[in-house]
């Protein structure tokens, strides 16, 4: 089946995810000094920092070890999400753009992760004294499509019109 009428038509999301979430990095880290914070808007602030670990900061302070063990999950999940991408029709469309959302912030923080060895944070959701750990455009995309995959899984398969001709 040519790449066109798989899930594979639904790369250059990834591709812009990657991007955006390249180019936010780098205007945080040329702009912001290391842990400077700025206001943005009430509840939602700029934080420079930097991230060891994977979401939440888990094993942040292992020693070092986790940033090879972390790309290399992040390398495997990328080919296993090329792989499913592959395998679906162009039709299924939620699941291809909740593939890229998620293999797009994938490849934005392995990026990180092999040049820098830490991710770059800097969106800081916070409440009164309460602040949800540091995230990014990348983080951002991997929430949105597991979200929208457990959506799609919780609606059930639908019958696409080719589906409905045959039965």
């Amino acid at each position: 089946m040519p790449w066109h009428q798989t899930g594979l038509r639904w790369l250059w999301l990834a591709l812009v995810i990657i991007v955006v979430d390249q180019i936010t990095k780098l205007y945080v880290a040329n702009t912001f000094n290391y842990r400077e914070t700025v206001e943005f808007i009430p509840y939602l602030q700029w934080t420079y920092v930097h991230n060891k670990g994977a979401a939440f900061s888990f094993l942040s302070d292992a020693g070092g070890w986790q940033r090879w063990f972390f790309a290399f999950i992040a390398v495997a999940i990328s080919g296993l999400l090329i792989y499913w991408l592959k395998g679906i029709s162009r039709n299924v469309w939620l699941q291809g753009v909740s593939f890229s959302l998620v293999l797009g912030g994938a490849i934005g923080n392995l990026i990180d992760r092999i040049y820098l060895g830490y991710v770059i944070d800097f969106i800081d959701f916070y409440v009164g004294n309460w602040h949800w750990p540091a995230f990014n455009i990348a983080d951002s995309a991997i929430c949105v499509g597991a979200v929208l995959l457990i959506l799609d899984a919780l609606r059930g398969e639908q019958k696409t019109p080719e589906t409905k001709e045959s039965n």
